[in-house]
């Protein structure tokens, strides 16, 4: 009796090649990414003298922990940072709840005229912002709004980008889910509550991400409306530090913007196992 022929799978010459190749690229554009930022890093360490050397001093002589003392009490950063922090907050939780409720009505509630109301929305994405700086402003202002944390924080809680990204995500849930809580007497604040955020964590999570990240580098319109130091974020922080030093200190600068980007790549690996996977279970399904 012939006995049974054991296969064997090994990956052919060609897919190890495809992978090295791949992970080399992978690799290569890793380490251009970084390279900024590890100059930066290594600039705020350095006396002021080694920052503009040439050949470039990769390396500090001498580790300065002082330029981030420095750097910090050179302007009220503390200010800066709750500000920022508070702004960047309000406003993501803002943009995801409102989102959250967009998306589940245009992708779960009937009503007429919903896909002409949704391409209204999706059109709103073709107006650049420099468009509605005037109108945001003088509204803002007739409001009384100039200066305060509403003024910064209305005009963009609003997304159509976030309600798109989450009404792509509800279609693809199950219908069968939705349907038994219909037979069980849910409503759609229950169904929305208890099936459609549960299941759309990732998307969430990837989105307010994306708009934490947005607000805390937002430079133009918390300048053009904020008129005080009291209110100031932290990109323009840096831009009134950069102004108040006598010529460049490009290693107060450097200090500056690190620690001004540490709290941003901590969030990132924070929730990095929810990016992927919410970006690409985005857009399975269209409506």
């Amino acid at each position: 009796m012939d006995q049974p022929q054991r296969k064997t799978s090994s990956a052919s010459p060609s897919s190890l090649g495809r992978s090295a190749l791949t992970y080399l690229v992978l690799g290569v554009a890793a380490v251009f990414a970084g390279i900024p930022f590890f100059w930066m890093v290594t600039s705020a360490l350095k006396p002021p003298d080694e920052i503009l050397v040439y050949p470039p001093r990769w390396i500090p002589s001498e580790i300065r922990w002082q330029n981030f003392v420095e750097a910090w009490n050179a302007a009220p950063f503390g200010v800066y940072y709750l500000n920022s922090l508070a702004i960047s907050s309000l406003q993501t939780a803002l943009e995801i709840l409102i989102g959250v409720a967009g998306a589940y009505a245009f992708a779960r509630i009937k009503v007429p005229g919903r896909e002409l109301i949704f391409a209204l929305v999706l059109g709103t994405l073709m107006i650049p912002n420099d468009v509605t700086l005037i109108p945001n402003y003088i509204t803002l202002a007739n409001l009384g709004w100039i200066n305060t944390y509403m003024g910064i924080i209305l005009p963009s809680v609003a997304s159509a980008f976030s309600i798109f990204l989450l009404r792509q995500h509800m279609l693809s849930l199950p219908e069968e889910l939705f349907e038994a809580a219909k037979l069980d007497g849910a409503h759609h604040g229950q169904m929305l509550r208890h099936i459609a955020v549960p299941l759309s964590m990732p998307v969430i999570v990837t989105l307010a991400l994306l708009n934490f990240v947005s607000s805390w580098n937002a430079y133009l319109w918390p300048l053009i409306v904020t008129n005080s130091d009291a209110m100031r974020t932290l990109p323009i922080g840096l831009k009134l530090m950069r102004d108040a030093e006598q010529g460049d200190p490009w290693h107060l600068l450097m200090a500056a913007s690190t620690f001004v980007v540490i709290p941003i790549i901590l969030l990132f690996l924070f929730c990095q196992r929810f990016f992927v996977q919410g970006i690409t279970a985005g857009a399975v399904k269209g409506g």
